[in-house]
């Protein structure tokens, strides 16, 4: 969606918006320098989003001017938490952190339970009573249900996963 910023009063606002707010101008479906000129109004280009740490995220903050003079997004980084007061119980923004952080931890470590439980389904074969499991199966199998115990548990990476002889 195009944005345009007005050169007097700075206000930004889609094209649409520039059309309904001009209804008795004949403008072009493209807009060129000509129409810009006419109407006041500079593009605003698109920027990336701020970079962001931890616990963070990126928020539109209005445009501002570039080095080339160009009106551009303006994008900040903004702290997901922060400290709160409910019924009296202050709740801090680390708290507030390591909670979301938690749920995190349990979605991603439910997703490698189901792929751990699919992986021992794919293998059941060799458990049944008429099939003599080989020691390699026998150590793959009994890696899948400790991958639990794994030190990076629950944010494995492929390769920390055993490999199926």
């Amino acid at each position: 969606m195009s944005e345009y910023r007005n050169r007097t009063t700075g206000e930004v606002k889609t094209q649409g918006q520039w059309r309904a707010a001009n209804p008795n101008m004949s403008l072009p479906r493209t807009w060129k320098a000509a129409t810009l000129d006419a109407l006041n109004l500079d593009p605003v280009l698109r920027s990336p989003a701020a970079s962001t740490g931890a616990y963070q995220s990126s928020a539109r903050d209005g445009v501002e001017q570039n080095a080339n003079g160009d009106w551009v997004e303006k994008y900040v980084a903004r702290d997901m938490f922060q400290d709160t007061t409910e019924d009296g119980v202050t709740t801090t923004k680390a708290e507030h952190e390591a909670a979301y952080q938690a749920t995190l931890d349990a979605a991603e470590a439910e997703r490698n339970r189901t792929k751990r439980d699919g992986l021992l389904a794919q293998t059941d074969y060799f458990a049944l009573t008429d099939v003599t499991m080989d020691a390699p199966m026998t150590t793959y199998r009994q890696a899948l249900r400790d991958i639990t115990a794994h030190a990076n548990w629950p944010s494995l990476a492929d390769d920390d996963w055993p490999t199926k002889p």
